[in-house]
């Protein structure tokens, strides 16, 4: 048996002892894929020992079901796992999980799972490689070359939003990018044939992708490795590999989807050891030859680092400038002192919608920060998220941009910009990433949203047109339910800023971010600089924005109710009533301050009411009493729409006044003491 048979017949024993160990798990695709998994790896470089190499090759698995494949190449290839590991797998704070995680699991570049994401976020690592390159790489100096490879299954191909990424990728001539579609005809339901009969290779096609294809994926290694070959020969589009495989080869249950999601029975697993020539009795059997073979391989990739950090050392000497710059990047770190380029307001500046704001901001960022990378999924005249001067990131050939640029056209694909978003977080390099569209379309792309706060993908959304302040176009667009959605999701941060100081506290919480994504949600309408706010105490998520002494009263509020609460404190003060206004423009960010600094904000005795034009849902934890929507929206002019739901000054007024009434004579304790 040749080395490669063995090695391949090593990665096959292993998937299928990981998913009997576990009595869970996917040893169908494992054993179907191993064949292409040895080829491609022994093609890529990188180093295990030093897994955060800048120019290393990237590899996906999209169809993350399959991961036991994964883990055995990253334990063959000499990751930080030891064979317990691999033995562990599927059991509790384990390195081998379920599916892949970034950042539990060594060697493992995205989280995957839910199906068509990894072929976005490999999308999303080919931009950044393409935009780094052509940033920093010079006709002398080549910092950057590596590719992404990416696995994906039937499963992918049927979820909408791989589709979105890519058609994109196709647009953006991204040859960088070699994906291999696993052609096994077999989804949980059965066959392909019950509802994924489409061609899928001419869609490709018309995405403007290279198509090759491999007819034999279980035995012909010689034919992947020339795909690949040929596949790096391409100068203008990614590649997708038509790779032709048995679901479960060499199992008793071959080529059924009854070998998808189940450990094989003993017997098929005895049988199946002894065809690839294992003693069927031993489990965990790794030849120390095979081990050998991949740390040879190993070895050539170390000399290509160790080429590139001599070529690093040269490129700072020759250029000084971009130099430190990318030393800086590398290491993690911003620009010193970039913050100050943050703008400041005072209440004598004008009324200004937030949306218009973080036009601002970005505008401000941008030259100091050129790691700043963002764009819009077609909204850009609505969103203002281009900065001034900022480039497209476009083909060259296009004449429409060319790769330095830094604003991505990302077209009506809301869900592919979360998940291609998250691939450039993941690039390293320390992109800041971020994407623009309306508050209501964040819910489409929830998906790579929720993967963005599991993964620690410290994204940026720009959500404007947050409420029903966006007036004509109705409740098919105002977002009513969907902060309280993206409040509820673990490690997200969800802005809803009430003015010009609130915009640059947001942005500065987001961009020092190294593992929180943020949601700035943004207004369509103007609002005022209020008087006592400021970046500093915006900052803590949640301040006194109008104190009193005594107070009957606190109105909590965020976003373009602020100046509701305001306006209304006052009139209430004009009837004797003593109240204060608190500003909680992030929930997440106020929740990590201290107990005596959140007591200061909302102390006991004192009734609360939280008003937000928006759900109420999670407002129990920093209210008494809640003002909000538990309907959806209307259609019409902003001001009338609030006048028609009741969010006026004499709404407000009426339900302090009932609030303050009924807590009267009470014993008020503050929503923040809790038990725990």
């Amino acid at each position: 048996m040749s080395i490669d048979q063995l090695s391949v017949a090593t990665i096959r024993t292993l998937a299928v002892d990981m998913v009997n160990a576990g009595n869970s798990g996917h040893p169908g695709a494992p054993l179907g894929l191993a064949p292409l998994a040895h080829v491609v790896f022994s093609k890529m470089k990188f180093n295990p020992k030093n897994p955060q190499w800048i120019n290393r090759d990237r590899f996906v698995l999209s169809n993350g079901h399959a991961c036991a494949l994964l883990y055995s190449m990253l334990y063959l290839y000499g990751y930080d796992y030891t064979l317990d590991d691999v033995k562990s797998f599927r059991s509790l704070n384990s390195k081998t999980p379920g599916h892949p995680e970034r950042g539990h699991c060594p060697g493992v570049e995205v989280t995957t799972g839910p199906l068509g994401q990894g072929i976005c976020n490999a999308v999303g690592l080919a931009i950044a490689q393409k935009q780094f390159a052509a940033t920093y790489n010079k006709p002398d100096f080549t910092l950057s070359d590596n590719y992404t490879y990416c696995f994906l299954g039937d499963g992918c191909l049927m979820e909408g939003v791989s589709g979105e990424a890519s058609s994109l990728a196709g647009h953006l001539k991204l040859n960088n990018l070699i994906a291999f579609w696993d052609d096994n005809k077999i989804s949980i339901d059965g066959s392909t044939e019950v509802a994924f009969t489409e061609d899928v290779v001419g869609r490709y096609k018309a995405y403007g992708w290279n198509i090759l294809e491999v007819e034999d994926g279980n035995t012909d290694l010689e034919a992947m490795a020339k795909a690949i070959e040929e596949a790096k020969k391409s100068t203008d589009a990614p590649t997708l590999v038509r790779v032709k495989t048995t679901i479960g080869y060499g199992s008793l249950a071959a080529g059924s989807h009854s070998v998808h999601g189940a450990p094989l029975k003993a017997d098929d697993i005895k049988q199946l050891k002894s065809q690839f020539g294992f003693d069927p009795e031993k489990f965990f059997n790794v030849p120390q030859e095979v081990l050998d073979y991949y740390q040879s391989k190993v070895a050539e990739s170390v000399k290509i680092e160790n080429k590139w950090n001599e070529t690093f050392e040269a490129y700072k000497k020759q250029y000084p400038e971009l130099g430190s710059e990318l030393e800086r990047r590398l290491n993690g770190e911003l620009p010193q002192g970039w913050e100050k380029a943050l703008p400041s307001f005072t209440p004598s500046d004008k009324a200004v919608a937030t949306r218009k704001l973080s036009e601002g901001v970005l505008d401000a960022l941008y030259p100091v920060l050129p790691e700043l990378v963002g764009g819009s999924a077609d909204l850009t005249p609505s969103n203002l998220t281009k900065a001034t001067g900022s480039v497209d990131f476009q083909p060259p050939s296009t004449k429409l941009g060319d790769y330095t640029g830094r604003y991505i056209r990302y077209g009506v694909r809301e869900h592919g910009m979360g998940a291609i978003m998250n691939g450039i977080d993941a690039f390293g390099g320390n992109f800041k990433a971020y994407g623009g569209t309306f508050l209501n379309f964040v819910s489409y792309a929830v998906g790579a949203v929720r993967l963005s706060a599991l993964s620690q993908h410290p994204v940026i959304w720009v959500a404007t047109h947050d409420s029903i302040g966006l007036g004509e176009d109705g409740p098919t667009h105002q977002p009513v339910e969907t902060v309280a959605h993206l409040r509820a999701i673990p490690n997200l941060s969800v802005w809803r800023p009430a003015d010009g100081n609130e915009v640059s506290a947001a942005y500065k919480s987001a961009i020092e971010s190294t593992s929180t994504p943020h949601v700035l949600a943004l207004s369509r309408q103007n609002l005022p600089q209020l008087e006592g706010s400021s970046i500093e105490k915006a900052s803590k998520g949640g301040y006194a924005l109008v104190e009193v002494e005594n107070p009957d009263l606190i109105i909590a509020a965020t976003g373009s109710e602020v100046e509701l609460a305001v306006n209304s404190a006052k009139a209430l003060g004009e009837s004797g009533k003593k109240v204060g206004v608190v500003s909680i423009p992030d929930f997440f960010t106020f929740e990590k301050q201290s107990d005596e600094y959140k007591l200061s904000v909302l102390p006991n005795g004192v009734p609360i009411l939280s008003v937000e034009v928006l759900s109420p849902f999670g407002w129990s934890a920093y209210s008494h009493e809640q003002f909000g929507l538990s309907r959806f929206g209307a259609s019409g002019k902003a001001t009338d729409v609030y006048k028609y739901l009741n969010f006026t000054v004499d709404g407000v007024v009426e339900r302090a006044n009932k609030t303050i009434d009924f807590y009267k004579g009470k014993e008020v304790i503050s929503p923040l003491n809790r038990a725990f």
